[in-house]
């Protein structure tokens, strides 16, 4: 558990992970019903509803929150390593459990971040030489965004900002900085808005843009592509593919 969040970890056998979420969206609305969505799923969909119910009435006296949502309920996915896909020894730096999680079911070796993006800079400082990638994950950009604190907001980024030339000092070959999803403070929740994405590195092709942010991207050469592309691409400006043409 952190913050608000927790994990709730279903084993046995006949369940499987093919279910609607409870979380209604709105502000003072009661929890939606766990449904299946195949007769395999219905097993799994009782028994969150039995523990939803049970929950509730632990939590019934509670202020200012008195219930809680389940989100993302699925089965595991036997997903490919990294290592597997790309060859790389893989490592994630993040404090916050739900990131070290994903991390973890794509290979990655999860590295005792703290608390602090201090604390985070402090891991990959002391495990440099031993991965040749490193998933840096920062938090509070994302829940700034989602309380709509504009202000605290850009503080957060301007905090990364100031631990960048640390990490350029370990001398990386490639760096990423992007974000999985766009949360304006003014919407207070995660959109639809292309995400900028900035890659540096010794053989990169530089651009006329010489500023980071949603409008300068826009006008970047990278234009706008699939996040998909974003490790092919790091990939290429760390030398690690193969050679193009003949």
């Amino acid at each position: 558990m952190k913050g608000y969040r927790c994990v709730v970890v279903l084993r046995g056998a006949m369940l499987d992970g093919d279910l609607t979420e409870t979380d209604p969206q709105r502000v003072g609305k009661a929890p939606l019903p766990v449904q299946a969505l195949s007769p395999e799923s219905e097993r799994a969909a009782e028994l969150f509803n039995q523990w939803i119910s049970e929950a509730g009435k632990i939590l019934a006296d509670e202020r200012p929150a008195n219930m809680l949502t389940l989100r993302g309920l699925a089965k595991r996915p036997a997903l490919p390593t990294m290592t597997e896909v790309f060859g790389l020894r893989t490592a994630a730096i993040a404090t916050y459990p739900m990131y070290r999680g994903v991390s973890r079911l794509v290979g990655m070796d999860i590295l005792d971040a703290g608390e602090t993006l201090e604390d985070e800079l402090v891991a990959l400082t002391r495990h440099w030489d031993e991965y040749d990638f490193f998933y840096f994950h920062v938090k509070k950009t994302d829940s700034t965004g989602e309380d709509g604190d504009f202000d605290k907001k850009v503080s957060i980024i301007e905090h990364v900002d100031e631990l960048i030339p640390s990490i350029m000092q370990l001398n990386p070959d490639v760096v990423v900085v992007t974000g999985d999803h766009s949360t304006p403070a003014v919407l207070k929740s995660h959109s639809w808005h292309p995400v900028p994405t900035m890659i540096w590195s010794t053989v990169c092709r530089p651009d006329l843009t010489d500023q980071f942010g949603e409008m300068d991207c826009s006008r970047g050469s990278l234009g706008r592509f699939p996040a998909t592309d974003i490790l092919p691409l790091a990939l290429a400006n760390g030398g690690r593919l193969t050679k193009y043409g003949a």
